[in-house]
C-alpha cells in the first residue's frame, strides 16, 4: 500500500493467500447493545464493543441526553449505565453525522422522553428518508415534525432529517410501518416498545428487507429478558416489559459484514484467510455471505470460534445468480470479485441499498465500469461480465466505507486501483486498511 491522506494505492499480492485475521466488534450489535443498556436499569459492560464513526456518534448522543456512557477504546469497552426507561436531558440537539443506524434507533428512543429533541445529520443524512418511521410513531401519538422541507424531504415527499421530536412518553397502540425501505424502522419501535404505557403492535405493509437484522433485534432483546410476540415477519407485539441486566459482561460478536471483505479475498487471490472470534452461528446475518462464496467455488470451514475461507478448487470463481436483500451489506463485496469470475454474475433484491450512505447500486457499476468492467444497472441491483483487462483507475468512494473496502479487493489482484479517500473506513473500520496489509 501507498498511502497519501487523500488516496491509497492498493498493490498487489505476490503469491496466494495464508492469513489469519480478527475484524472489529459487529456496528449493528454494538448499536443495538448501546440502545438497550441505556433502557435498562443499572450498568451494562459490553466488551469487543465497535469504536468507529457510527458508534462514537451514537454514545455521544447518549452522553448529550444525559447518560454516563464510559468509553474504554483501548479495551474495546463500553459501560452504559441505563436509567429505567428515562431520559435525563428534557432538551438536547444531536448530530449524529450519517450514522443510519443512530438516526432511526434515537428517533424512536426519544419518544420516551419529556421535552424537546432535535436530531440531524451530514448533508447526505439529510438526503436518508425516516418518514416511514415518523408516520409509525405518529401513529402512536407521536409529535414528530421536519423542520426544513428544501433538504428536510425528499422529491418524493419522504421525510429526511433534521427533525424535532416534542416527546411526552410513549402511550403504544397499533401502528403499521412499510418493511422494504429499512428494517432498522423495525428494530427501532420494537426495541423502544417495551417502555411504553400500553402494548404497542406493529403491523408490515410490505415484505421485510433485510429481515435477519430483525431476528438480530428480537435475540439481543431476548439476550436482555424482554420476550415479543410475532407471526412471521408480517407482525409484531411488544408488551410493556424492562431490560434485564446480563449476568456479567455481554460480548459483541465480530462484524460478520466486516468479515465479508477478508472471507472474500481467496475467492480471487487463492489460498486461505482464517477469521477468528465469529461463528457461522452468529446472530448477523451477513454471514450467509459464506454461502454465495460456496456458490462460487470456495469451500469453508468452520471451527468453534474462528472460519476458514478456501480459494476454488479449479482456475477461477464462477458466476452466481443472487437474491440479495437479506444481506445487502455484502453486495458490494460480491461486485468487487464477480469480474473474476468464469462467468457473469447477476445481484438481485437490493433497491434499498440506493438510500444507504450513496446510492449504492449506482456507484459501484459506475466504479466497475471505470476499471474497464461490463456492467448492467438494474432498479434492484446489477449483472456484472467477467473482466479479463482491467483499466487503471482512481476509484471514487462517495464518502462510503463499504465502497473503499469492496473496491480494494480488486487492488489485491490488479495492480493498478486507487482508493480515493481512504479514511471513510472509519465510519465503521478504522483499521480497515492495516488488516488488509497483514493478508501479506
Amino acid at each position: 500500500m501507498t498511502i497519501h491522506p487523500s488516496s491509497l494505492r492498493i498493490h498487489p499480492l505476490s503469491r496466494p493467500l495464508s492469513a489469519t485475521v480478527r475484524v472489529p466488534g459487529s456496528k449493528s450489535l454494538t448499536n443495538r447493545a448501546l440502545l438497550i443498556a441505556s433502557l435498562a436499569n443499572g450498568t451494562t459492560h459490553l466488551t469487543n464493543a465497535l469504536f468507529s464513526d457510527d458508534s462514537r456518534y451514537f454514545a455521544k448522543a447518549l452522553q448529550t441526553l444525559g447518560f454516563d456512557v464510559q468509553l474504554d477504546e483501548a479495551n474495546h469497552s463500553m459501560t452504559v449505565t441505563g436509567m429505567g426507561g428515562k431520559i435525563p436531558a428534557r432538551q438536547a440537539e444531536l448530530f449524529i453525522g450519517n450514522a443510519g443506524t443512530a438516526a432511526r434507533f434515537l428517533s424512536a428512543f426519544l419518544t420516551l422522553g419529556n421535552g424537546e429533541y432535535i436530531l440531524d445529520g451530514e448533508p447526505r443524512m439529510r438526503e436518508r428518508p425516516i418518514g416511514d418511521l415518523v408516520e409509525a410513531l405518529e401513529q402512536l401519538g407521536c409529535d414528530i415534525q421536519a423542520m426544513q422541507n428544501a433538504e428536510g424531504k425528499m422529491q418524493n415527499g419522504q421525510i429526511c432529517p433534521p427533525i424535532k421530536i416534542n416527546a411526552s412518553g410513549l402511550k403504544g397502540g397499533k401502528t403499521k410501518i412499510a418493511g422494504d425501505i429499512s428494517s432498522q424502522f423495525l428494530s427501532a419501535l420494537l426495541m423502544t416498545a417495551p417502555y411504553a404505557q400500553s402494548p404497542i403492535e406493529v403491523e408490515l405493509t410490505t415484505d421485510l428487507n433485510s429481515k435477519p437484522y430483525v431476528d438480530m433485534t428480537i435475540s439481543i432483546m431476548k439476550d436482555f429478558g424482554v420476550e415479543i410476540e410475532r407471526s412471521g415477519y408480517k407482525s409484531f407485539k411488544v408488551s410493556p416489559s424492562n431490560y434485564q441486566l446480563p449476568i456479567t459482561n455481554y460480548p459483541i460478536e465480530s462484524d460478520a459484514s466486516a468479515a465479508s471483505y477478508f472471507f472474500a479475498a481467496p475467492a480471487i487471490c487463492g489460498g486461505t484467510v482464517k477469521v477468528e472470534n465469529i461463528s457461522r452461528k452468529s446472530v448477523q446475518g451477513d454471514i450467509a455471505f459464506l454461502d454465495v462464496l460456496k456458490q462460487m467455488g470456495c469451500e469453508v470451514e468452520e471451527a468453534n470460534n474462528s472460519i476458514t475461507v478456501y480459494g476454488p478448487q479449479g482456475s477461477s470463481i464462477v458466476g452466481v445468480d443472487v437474491d440479495m436483500r437479506d444481506i445487502p451489506d455484502t453486495a458490494q463485496t460480491l461486485a468487487a470479485i464477480a469480474p473474476f469470475a468464469s462467468s457473469p454474475t447477476r445481484i438481485r433484491g437490493i433497491a434499498s441499498a440506493r438510500v444507504k450512505e450513496t446510492d449504492r447500486v449506482s456507484a459501484t457499476c459506475t466504479e466497475l465500469k471505470r476499471l474497464g468492467v461490463e456492467v448492467e444497472e438494474h432498479e434492484d441491483g446489477m449483472t456484472i461480465h467477467p473482466c479479463q483487462t482491467f483499466q487503471p483507475a482512481n476509484i471514487q468512494t462517495y464518502n462510503d466505507h463499504r465502497m473503499a473496502m469492496a473496491f480494494s479487493l480488486i487492488g489485491l489482484r490488479f495492480d493498478g486501483v486507487t482508493i480515493e479517500n481512504p479514511s471513510c473506513v472509519s465510519k465503521t473500520f478504522p483499521n480497515f486498511f492495516e488488516v488488509l496489509e497483514t493478508l501479506r
